[in-house]
């Protein structure tokens, strides 16, 4: 069987075995931006947290979080983490915004993916996972995430090799699946959430993973 088939036969057996993920977390597609770039090096619990000071002092907006002092921007996000970093990141991707769509997120949703997601990667600090998040879960743009878990359940599988780089492993599940924004939306949320209960970093739980019998003999 080739790798194409084994990535959609893959999907069907976590979708089976999981059931649908209702990804991503987030009210509006501009709340799922600001979570894609506080969500680097933290868990979502402390993104939520810095979602809700956000919310709470009336700042979950562009224009909003763009003009309050940065010292003010980064003490809401603090839960987050690297709060200072992540001020920068954030007040990057608003004055992208300002510029590009006159702070309307949505704006940007008539701009084709291949130009649009070579701006959004030439934002200061937003690499390709954080784009593609925001492009695929804010902006319904076809392009598939991926990320560590993606690498480490593709690697113990032998479907890719040690250090692939983020684009060669998209391009796996880009050329073995239709181009459907909803079908890449859930494949990535069924492998972190397979990453998470089975496909740990130090030694899978593989003998009771749904993806066991797609492990290489």
């Amino acid at each position: 069987m080739g790798t194409g088939a084994v990535i959609r036969d893959m999907y069907g057996a976590l979708l089976d075995a999981l059931g649908p993920s209702h990804w991503w977390p987030g009210d509006t597609p501009f709340e799922i931006a600001v979570g894609a770039i506080l969500t680097q090096n933290t868990n979502w619990q402390n993104v939520e947290k810095a979602i809700t000071n956000l919310k709470e002092s009336g700042n979950l907006s562009a224009r909003a979080m763009l003009e309050l002092p940065p010292s003010e921007l980064a003490e809401l996000i603090r839960p987050a983490g690297y709060y200072n970093i992540k001020t920068k990141r954030l007040r990057n991707f608003l004055e992208f915004l300002r510029i590009e769509a006159d702070y309307d997120l949505e704006a940007l949703k008539v701009q084709p993916l291949h130009e649009l997601r070579p701006k959004v990667l030439g934002i200061n600090g937003v690499g390709p996972e954080t784009a593609d998040s925001i492009l695929l879960y804010a902006l319904e743009k076809p392009t598939f995430v991926v990320d560590a878990y993606t690498a480490r359940l593709m690697g113990r599988h032998a479907l890719a090799w040690e250090g692939i780089e983020y684009h060669d492993l998209q391009a796996l599940f880009m050329d073995a699946l239709p181009e459907d924004v909803a079908l890449y939306n859930e494949y990535h949320a069924l492998i972190v959430r397979a990453g998470k209960d089975w496909c740990k970093k130090k030694a899978g739980l593989c003998d009771t993973c749904p993806l066991k019998p797609f492990l290489a003999s």
